[in-house]
């Protein structure tokens, strides 16, 4: 296993940056190592500590001023911009609340639990009132399995939802009348080979100054839901019938004995 190196100014990206936090800013900032265009490349740095973190730059040193920003969760610090100039900057890390704050960078440095959070303050229509850029965010990080059951079936014992349970999968329920959508999420395992692909995927680059700022690398994601008729809050259990039964997995579906097959059109929910 190879040894993970210590970060510093240098090495940090638009993916690592979510590995620290707001007084590990403020001592990379101040730290000996840094690079001889650092004024020259302090706008580079700044645009990657912005992907992750809310910056102020504090104009009135005052204590009440700065117990205000501290009231918001601010850390507040000194930052030598260049070899004569101190300035007081307010940092905090960047909150993930909604689906639309999941970006590529970020998705590996939260848990299963905490996407479970956002996603069950985010939407009430199910894994596909997602659009598609979201999904691939998500599944970049997390294995994301999917089903849809009667309320009364969903935890049935030997089916798929104590399978998932049981192989350290987190789940969010989501109630649809008498019906219940499942979604199932597992952080993906970290190899050794992906580690190195991301760190490719974020290497730094060094910019003058002049450079025009790079956001290739910055997810952007449609807030809107992807489908006109997941418009409609009015759920049609009607629409749920036998073949409505919607299971992704990866396993062998014969083995999760969901037993759909006892349930018809006629069957009373």
């Amino acid at each position: 296993m190879k040894q993970q190196k210590a970060l510093t100014l240098k090495t940090l990206t638009k993916g690592n940056v979510w590995e620290v936090q707001e007084n590990d800013i403020f001592r990379l900032l101040d730290s000996k190592d840094k690079d001889s265009d650092f004024t020259d490349n302090m706008r580079h740095y700044t645009d990657i500590i912005r992907s992750a973190f809310e910056i102020e730059e504090v104009k009135v040193d005052r204590p009440e001023v700065i117990a205000k920003y501290e009231a918001r969760g601010f850390k507040v610090g000194a930052v030598k911009v260049d070899d004569g100039a101190t300035v007081k900057w307010a940092i905090k890390k960047r909150p993930i609340m909604r689906v639309t704050d999941l970006t590529y960078e970020n998705i590996r440095h939260i848990s299963a639990a905490k996407l479970m959070e956002v996603l069950d303050r985010n939407f009430g229509g199910g894994w596909d009132s997602l659009s598609q850029s979201i999904q691939d965010i998500i599944e970049s990080g997390f294995d994301i399995s999917t089903t849809t059951l009667p309320k009364d079936r969903l935890h049935k014992a030997g089916g798929m939802y104590e399978k998932k349970v049981n192989d350290g999968f987190d789940v969010l329920e989501i109630p649809k009348g008498t019906w219940v959508e499942a979604i199932f999420a597992k952080a993906k395992a970290i190899t050794e080979d992906t580690h190195d692909d991301l760190e490719d995927d974020f290497k730094p680059k060094h910019f003058n100054s002049d450079d025009e700022d790079d956001d290739e690398d910055l997810q952007e994601i449609d807030d809107r839901y992807h489908d006109d008729e997941d418009d409609d809050d009015t759920f049609d259990e009607d629409k749920l019938t036998e073949e409505s039964y919607r299971t992704t997995f990866d396993e062998d579906p014969d083995e999760l004995n969901l037993e759909a097959e006892d349930v018809s059109d006629d069957d009373d929910y």
